[in-house]
């Protein structure tokens, strides 16, 4: 008998290991992309942070998000953003990558909308140069 309760998101992109090997591909792809390396406060920040904690705390977050048991432990997104000074365009290239990773996962358009929403509702917390553009 299927519940008539909506599975969660965090249920319908797989759970905890299917997050991670997006996340693990997301983040491998914005260390190294150009448009955001351009800015030298995030390409320092890059070669500061480990990939592998790094890629532990974004799946914290995106597993909290999608309704799944973990809890985010970091710092918070303005907190960890404000000093790398991220314009919007940066951050139209850090969605274009997000994007291109989840088309590369085959992650449903439903799924793909709610995670765009989240993703979107941390941009005033990230985007800070030229007044939060």
């Amino acid at each position: 008998m299927q519940s008539a309760e909506k599975p969660s998101l965090y249920d319908r992109l797989g759970g905890v290991y299917s997050i991670a090997a997006v996340v693990d591909a997301l983040i491998d792809r914005i260390m190294t992309d150009p448009r955001l390396n351009a800015n030298p406060l995030v390409n320092d920040a890059h070669h500061r942070v480990t990939p592998p904690g790094f890629k532990y705390l974004v799946t914290e977050i995106v597993c909290s998000a999608a309704g799944g048991p973990q809890k985010y432990s970091g710092r918070s997104m303005a907190d960890s953003h404000s000093h790398l000074k991220i314009t919007a365009k940066e951050w139209d290239a850090f969605v274009d990558d997000v994007w291109l990773t989840l088309d590369k996962f085959g992650v449903p358009a439903q799924e793909q909308a709610e995670l765009r929403a989240i993703v979107n509702s941390t941009r005033s917390d990230i985007v800070f140069a030229a007044g939060n553009e």
